[in-house]
């Protein structure tokens, strides 16, 4: 089962200022942004007495690269990695044929121990530049699994071309620093084996469906690894181990990706939680039931709040499956989300697990003015998390610890968990 996309191409005017297109230049990468890309600096060729930013994807700290540019903007370059002329001790071969071209891991080529200190790094900073604060981020815990632990990818394809045989139709992932190139991508070496064994044939289906001239546009694929079984039904119900959990809930609905991590991730959230000596917990954005169900052995009562009524339904037989009878699920309004709660918010701890886009004002709003004892705050996106901390600060919290987590090794990407306490 597919979902379609509309895809369209657009072009836009080179800017050639301060550099011309391809211009080819050499320097020094600094640092990391939090996107993963390598940064460096050079002399203004209009001011040199001024230094000019030069974004380059798939370089190292300490490394002279040549690059060359294809992207100017107000501030800073983008280049494209031509060689290195000389490589970071941490720099390692990349396992993957399509590394440098795919956009969807950046740090193949950095050891996984650089991997883990780069990201403590990149969410201390953070923390100091977008929320204000210089506070301890304690060491990244790693994943057990540096690859094959993705339970869940999907592939993209675009609409076949006539100059190309179905044969050939590129499956897979949107090529670096493009919208809409996608390139082919037979295994990815950070999905699970049973993803990457599955693949094959799930390509193959798409391939012949092109040859058939069924598809006008492009599509994407959704395979789900579930304890080793794998879907490519959006709609088929799976179940996810956790411990001594069993979740229900739709291939198609969110659910963490690193099944090998999420014993300790969720195990951690549980034990902030309780550290706060509240009797009763609030998961605020619960799905399934995921944080709601592993934490509600160290409360009296758990109550899960969430606006999609099908991820209640499956919370609630979650909870029932697993014997756990201190805990209630309900569809909250996003305009009422604490609506009808009865636990007392001085003996109450919040758990929140937004999305990317971090905490709306109207839901902050409505958790400050409940005034939980305690806020464990869940983040895909560190920036947004530091975003929505100078919230939090000014209405009345104060940061207690900051423990980064690495959900998706070779990858930019990472878990943040920070807790809040009421002053």
């Amino acid at each position: 089962m597919y979902s379609v996309c509309s895809v369209g191409k657009f072009k836009k005017k080179f800017n050639d200022r301060p550099f011309a297109y391809h211009h080819e230049l050499e320097l020094e990468i600094a640092t990391l942004t939090n996107l993963g890309v390598g940064l460096g600096r050079v002399p203004h060729p209009d001011e040199p007495d001024s230094k000019w930013v030069v974004m380059v994807p798939f370089t190292l700290p300490g490394e002279r690269v040549k690059v060359r540019v294809f992207r100017n903007h107000k501030n800073f370059s983008e280049a494209d990695l031509v060689s290195v002329v000389t490589p970071s001790p941490h720099r390692i071969p990349a396992p993957c044929p399509v590394f440098g071209t795919c956009g969807g891991c950046q740090y193949q080529n950095l050891t996984y121990s650089e991997q883990l200190a780069w990201k403590r790094r990149q969410v201390e900073e953070l923390l100091k530049f977008m929320a204000g604060v210089e506070f301890h981020v304690a060491p990244v815990i790693g994943s057990p699994v540096e690859y094959g632990y993705r339970s869940k990818i999907t592939p993209h394809f675009n609409a076949p071309r006539d100059d190309r045989a179905p044969s050939e139709l590129p499956i897979g992932f949107l090529r670096q620093g493009t919208r809409f190139d996608i390139i082919d991508v037979p295994r990815c070496p950070i999905a699970t084996d049973a993803i990457n064994a599955r693949l094959a044939e799930a390509r193959a289906t798409v391939r012949q469906k092109a040859a058939n001239g069924d598809y006008a546009r492009g599509g994407t694929l959704l395979l789900r690894d579930a304890s080793g079984v794998v879907t490519t039904n959006y709609d088929d119900i799976v179940t996810e181990t956790v411990g001594d959990l069993k979740l229900k809930f739709l291939a198609r609905d969110f659910f963490q990706n690193n099944p090998f991590i999420l014993p300790a991730f969720t195990g951690y959230a549980r034990d902030q939680a309780a550290a706060s000596g509240a009797r009763f917990m609030v998961d605020a954005y619960c799905g399934s039931g995921l944080f709601a169900l592993t934490c509600a052995p160290a409360f009296d009562q758990v109550a899960g709040i969430e606006v999609s009524e099908s991820s209640v339904v499956f919370a609630k037989q979650n909870a029932a499956a697993n014997h756990l009878a201190n805990v209630t699920f309900q569809a909250g309004d996003a305009a009422a989300i604490f609506a009808g709660l009865t636990f007392p918010a001085a003996d109450t701890v919040v758990l929140i697990d937004p999305p990317r886009k971090g905490c709306d004002e109207s839901f902050l709003n409505q958790l400050f003015a409940y005034g939980p004892r305690s806020v464990v705050y869940v983040s895909c996106d560190p920036a947004t998390q530091m975003r929505d901390l100078k919230s939090f600060l000014a209405a009345g919290y104060e940061l207690t610890a900051v423990q980064p987590f690495d959900l998706f090794p070779q990858t930019r990407h990472l878990e943040c968990v920070i807790t809040l306490r009421k002053a």
